[in-house]
């Protein structure tokens, strides 16, 4: 048995097959997600997990150099945005309006979906190199 880090099999097996500039999407509990992504459905009830937490998660295990966020996010909850910078400090973030958002989260290899209830609560990891 795992004894520490991401238990959840999907995750755990997704951030190990990452290679650098793959893209994966973590999202609150509203995000569209095309039937033909690879879809790890972790919404229990609204709010849980949150957000924050499993992002939080995902960055222990994974080397990200970029972030994607919603211009919507800064815009109407910039505390949430600072919050998620805080936790990718190296990493460049770019704002995208909210569709154009949309289209990129389909180019990831996976959307992990929360239970998080606060609008535009998502963020795209792009990959990095630990070398």
């Amino acid at each position: 048995m795992k004894i520490k880090g991401v238990l959840n099999q999907d995750i755990s097996q997704l951030v190990a097959s990452m290679g650098h500039m793959d893209k994966l999407t973590i999202c609150d509990a509203g995000l569209s997600i095309p039937d033909y992504l690879w879809r790890i459905d972790i919404a229990v009830t609204p709010g849980l997990p949150g957000f924050i937490d499993v992002t939080k998660a995902v960055a222990s295990e994974l080397k990200v150099q970029q972030i994607i966020l919603a211009e919507e996010l800064r815009d109407k909850n910039p505390k949430l945005a600072q919050a998620i910078k805080d936790i990718f400090k190296d990493a460049d973030v770019v704002y995208v309006p909210h569709d154009k958002f949309k289209k990129l989260s389909t180019e990831s290899r996976a959307i992990i979906r929360t239970g998080e209830c606060t609008p535009f609560a998502n963020v795209i990891l792009v990959s990095g190199v630990i070398f």
